[in-house]
């Protein structure tokens, strides 16, 4: 290759379905998804390692902690959830869950506190509300929803 020549980048195919943890398949990469990226039907994704390939699954799914995107050749790629500027909340866990949920904002329900995804005028609130609010970085892994397991798509049950 000449020096302005660009090196294609590997292509690893189509992943059509999805594993859960412990699935015990070579692994062929891993790609970084937050929590917005983690919901998928069709979309083109790239490893940490630059290598290509195209999610095709038969219906929209919020994929869950270890998942593996099952490529045609029999190898995965490993979902790894991304860090991301989340807001870790105390102070009357109950008034304030409800307060969020009454805004239909995705939370996760630890025992001591509550996160949610950065949001100035969703802390602002709770800061007015009493919570006491630690800004950080980390995994956003919010409650399921009331009509199915993970993100609620809707209420046709």
């Amino acid at each position: 290759m000449g020096i302005y020549a660009k090196e294609k980048p590997m292509d690893l195919g189509v992943a059509g379905a999805v594993l859960e943890a412990g699935h015990g398949r070579a692994v062929a990469g891993r790609v970084v998804l937050d929590y917005e990226g983690r919901c998928l039907r069709r979309k083109r994704l790239v490893t940490d390692g630059g290598a290509g390939f195209l999610v095709d699954l038969p219906q929209t799914i919020s994929l869950s902690v270890g998942a593996a995107f099952a490529l045609d050749d029999g190898r995965v790629v490993e979902v790894v959830e991304a860090r991301e500027q989340v807001l870790v909340i105390s102070g009357d866990l109950p008034r304030l869950a409800w307060h969020i949920g009454n805004r239909h904002c995705p939370c996760d329900l630890a025992g001591d506190h509550l996160v949610i995804r950065a949001d100035p005028v969703l802390e602002a609130m709770l800061v007015q509300l009493g919570a006491t609010i630690t800004r950080s970085f980390a995994p956003f892994r919010p409650e399921g929803g009331a009509y199915g397991h993970g993100r609620t798509f809707g209420h046709s049950h």
